[in-house]
């Protein structure tokens, strides 16, 4: 296998410690340098098992810093760029939308010219060489849901059925969906791909998007639904729900995302765009209460005990319906899947969110309790 000296941004995050683990371990003859800034998001806590791997090597950086991506991919010799860092929380975009276009759109901008810059002073300019930047699902806006009213999703279908889609509309997010993002954040990662389409085409640049829908697993940071509810539920805090709890997502455990975004970067195509999904749709309810049900039944809890917990807030600015995606084209080209059903991946996040509170207590303090009130204890729910 030829050698190759990777640089993945976001690194100390949720997603990104994944792939910096399924990377340095699968792949002991790569470098693999991690990238990231180490905001609220990022915990190099999350990746102490690895830490003196001799493979692997961390570099504090923000992704804006031009001269010094520039200067260390010239130190380094990066021949692949795996693109993970950026903010990525809606509320949070909402509230602080310039955050999100410097760091998700002049960030991206600023790797692809030091990645331009570098690769085309080499003998063999573009040769062997690769940019990938993951993207999101939020980017094509919102699906309609169609199902009766009450239907329940078929938790029993197997990872790869279209089955699971169909409970709740007949129409998914392709690779070919015209953009038409709603939230500051979704417009900003939108801003972004759009750069990324144009160094290939302007400039041939070797670049690969991926589209991905929502993750859950270890190492989240707890601003999200699943690791958010997780905490509150052991503390038996109040789970705040927006609007009704209807609006769908369709699920991925993190490993197998990560496993998707190997298998794309090293046989995917230049120019392409992937979408990955887990054929999993439900609603924010229905999750919340299998989340429930089951931190009661690992905690000898009473089952169903801490529905009471569940206290309804007013909906999120411009809170998209549904979103589904269809990953077909990464399972025919690719031969991916989704590895866990939904049920299995539940469990085995919440048994390590139950068996890593030092993680969670570490990383649920200062700033983050801070955040969490102004977004929800301030929204009159009772504590």
């Amino acid at each position: 296998m030829a050698k190759r000296n990777i640089a993945i941004t976001g690194g100390a995050g949720f997603i990104g410690s994944h792939v910096v683990r399924l990377f340095v371990n699968k792949y002991p003859e790569y470098n693999i340098i991690n990238l990231d800034k180490l905001t609220y998001a990022g915990n190099l806590a999350n990746l102490k098992d690895i830490e003196d791997k001799p493979n692997y090597k961390f570099v504090k950086m923000d992704i804006c810093d031009f001269e010094a991506f520039y200067k260390l991919m010239q130190e380094e010799h990066i021949n692949g760029i795996i693109h993970l860092a950026a903010e990525s929380h809606v509320d949070r975009s909402i509230k602080d939308p310039f955050t999100f276009a410097r760091t998700n759109v002049m960030g991206t901008l600023s790797l692809l010219q030091a990645a331009k810059l570098y690769w085309e002073s080499l003998p063999e300019k573009y040769e062997g060489k690769r940019f990938y930047h993951i993207s999101t699902d939020e980017v094509y806006g919102a699906l309609a849901m169609n199902h009766p009213e009450g239907i329940k999703p078929p938790f029993t279908t197997t990872a790869s059925s279209t089955e699971h889609h169909l409970a709740y509309g007949d129409d998914f997010f392709y690779e070919e969906t015209k953009y038409n993002p709603h939230s500051p954040y979704s417009a900003s990662k939108a801003s972004s791909d759009h750069f990324v389409h144009a160094y290939h085409d302007t400039y041939g640049m070797p670049t690969i998007i991926t589209n991905c829908s929502n993750n859950y697993g270890p190492y989240q940071f707890p601003e999200k639904l699943i690791p958010l509810f997780i905490n509150n539920i052991r503390h038996r805090k109040p789970l705040p729900v927006y609007g009704k709890g209807e609006n769908v997502r369709d699920w991925l455990f993190v490993e197998d995302h990560a496993r998707a975004i190997d298998v794309i970067f090293h046989e995917g195509k230049v120019a392409e765009t992937y979408n990955i999904g887990g054929f999993n749709e439900w609603k924010n309810i229905d999750i919340i209460k299998v989340v429930i049900k089951t931190v009661d039944r690992l905690l000898d809890r009473k089952e169903g005990e801490d529905l009471a917990l569940i206290t309804y807030v007013p909906d999120r600015l411009g809170h998209d319906v549904r979103y589904a995606i269809d990953s077909t084209k990464l399972q025919k080209e690719l031969q991916w899947e989704p590895s866990l059903q939904f049920e299995e991946g539940i469990e085995k996040t919440v048994r390590w969110y139950l068996e890593n509170q030092e993680w969670m207590d570490n990383i649920t303090s200062g700033e983050y309790e801070k955040y969490y009130k102004e977004m929800y204890e301030d929204k009159d729910i009772p504590n």
